[in-house]
């Protein structure tokens, strides 16, 4: 059996040697090392402080400045005929696109596209009301089109150039015109949803 005593004297040594060879810090070297940890942390503020200012300048400068090469194609409406100045819808925040609902008709091919004029409807109550609104536009043929009445009942999708016969005359059809956030059109939905007012 072992002793506990004596490991007890012989921690209880070894602890008072220990505390006999050991030197307190003195009170200018806690001070010295204090100031050293408070300059680091204000250099680190200083460093972010600077890195913060010259990633909002960077990005100032980005936004200011033209781009290098030219935009993509756009099909941006122009005002025509119009008793009240059109401006084309801007997505909400969080959403791609905004739409614009109208009456798509006066198709005639072009050079540049396909040319239509759009009369802005606003629904009400499920029937659609004229805004005044009347402004045309030219798109790509390949601008993809959602179809349901103006394909004979059928529901599909088909390109804006198959459709120039059915949107030639008239006011007859009534779409949805999804835009991007830079104005441009993308897509035409058909809202066979909505009966003439």
């Amino acid at each position: 059996m072992v002793d506990e005593t004596g490991l007890d004297d012989h921690l209880a040594r070894l602890a008072a040697e220990g505390r006999r060879f050991a030197v307190p810090m003195a009170a200018e070297e806690i001070r010295v090392r204090g100031d050293r940890r408070r300059r680091r942390k204000r250099v680190a503020q200083m460093s972010g402080g600077v890195l913060l200012t010259a990633a909002v300048t960077v990005g100032g400068v980005s936004l200011v400045l033209p781009g290098t090469g030219p935009g993509p194609s756009a099909a941006k409406p122009t005002p025509s005929h119009s008793a009240a100045p059109f401006v084309p819808p801007t997505p909400a925040a969080g959403e791609e696109y905004a739409s614009e609902v109208g009456y798509v008709y006066d198709a005639t091919v072009r050079a540049d596209g396909i040319r239509v004029t759009v009369r802005q409807l606003r629904a009400e109550r499920g029937k659609a009301v004229p805004t005044g609104v009347v402004h045309e536009v030219t798109l790509p043929p390949r601008t993809p089109v959602e179809v349901e009445q103006a394909a004979g009942g059928k529901p599909g999708d088909m390109r804006l150039e198959e459709l120039v016969d059915r949107l030639r005359g008239g006011p007859r059809w009534v779409f949805a015109l999804d835009y991007d956030g830079e104005g441009r059109i993308q897509s035409l939905r058909e809202a066979y949803w909505l009966t003439a007012g």
